[in-house]
């Protein structure tokens, strides 16, 4: 199936079940509530969400297995995004074309909004029907883990220290890692959970998904240069004015856009080994990802 047509699909799946998840968020006279819906069902390409359907439909034949799982990542991803957004991190004004969430709901419902959204993700997991419980219990583990102070948060931290220190390539590699590749991770690992994997491909895969992450990162600095805020949805250049070492701005355009394919058919091949032609579509998917404008 085409590449597009499959993304596409995965992707109304994951939208119509956020839907219903949406509506079970808040009191119906909630600002707060208003605030979450807005950022959630703000479109996106539901990359995140994607992987984990897929993982599982690599190793299972049935990926709504992992449906809930997706939808929770998802969620864990847009309350980053709110918080990321927030005058005391980025201070961005636009997101996806629109108003960030604090720009439209004010900061205060904003921060909550990310709050609601950051415990809703483990409710869902804690209440999905579709896994035994020690998957659930697994997932939830892996989550936590890396959008927790190990994971995203310590990426996060990392990066505003660097506002005022430049980092070099390893401490560059070590920002993203953590901010970006944990929840690019966890998105996978999540999959393969709801598909029973065993211990030896959840490592291959998490190889594989940390890869995903770095290209993602290198090409989203590379926009950040190249791009338009049409295109992108989003004020460009705000790494550079608040002081931020991109690898853009550390390597140069052309050096990175020759990491990211290295970096890609190093981790597509690994992955065809362990996996053959089952591999496909998350082989397509990470070069679409190298070849990205938006």
């Amino acid at each position: 199936m085409d590449l597009t047509v499959q993304c596409n699909n995965y992707a109304n799946v994951i939208e119509n079940a956020l839907n219903e998840w949406a509506n079970t968020l808040c009191y119906s006279n909630s600002q707060v509530g208003e605030a979450a819906k807005y950022s959630l069902l703000n479109g996106g390409k539901r990359i995140r969400g994607i992987l984990t359907l897929a993982t599982c439909k690599l190793l299972s034949l049935d990926y709504k297995k992992a449906i809930d799982y997706a939808v929770a990542v998802e969620i864990v991803h847009c309350y980053s995004l709110i918080h990321d957004d927030l005058p005391c991190m980025d201070n961005d004004d636009f997101r996806r074309g629109k108003p960030s969430c604090h720009k439209a709901f004010n900061e205060e419902n904003a921060l909550l909004a990310g709050d609601a959204l950051l415990t809703l993700a483990f409710e869902v997991i804690a209440n999905c029907k579709l896994q035994p419980a020690e998957n659930n219990i697994k997932a939830i583990q892996h989550l936590s883990r890396s959008a927790g102070p190990k994971g995203m948060i310590y990426g996060q931290e990392l990066d505003l220290f660097h506002e005022k220190s430049p980092a070099n390539n390893e401490q560059l590699d070590a920002i993203h890692r953590h901010k970006t590749g944990a929840m690019i991770c966890a998105s996978v690992v999540l999959g393969a959970v709801a598909a029973n994997a065993s211990q030896k491909e959840i490592e291959t895969l998490s190889e594989f998904a940390y890869s995903v992450g770095l290209i993602f990162q290198i090409v989203d600095d590379i926009l950040d240069v190249t791009s338009t805020q049409e295109e992108l949805g989003k004020p460009i250049g705000s790494d550079v004015e608040n002081g931020k070492t991109t690898y853009a701005s550390l390597y140069g355009i052309d050096v990175c856009k020759k990491m990211a394919n290295e970096i890609n058919e190093k981790a597509c091949e690994t992955l065809k080994t362990a996996f053959g032609e089952k591999s496909d579509f998350l082989i397509e998917l990470s070069k679409s990802l190298v070849e990205r404008n938006n």
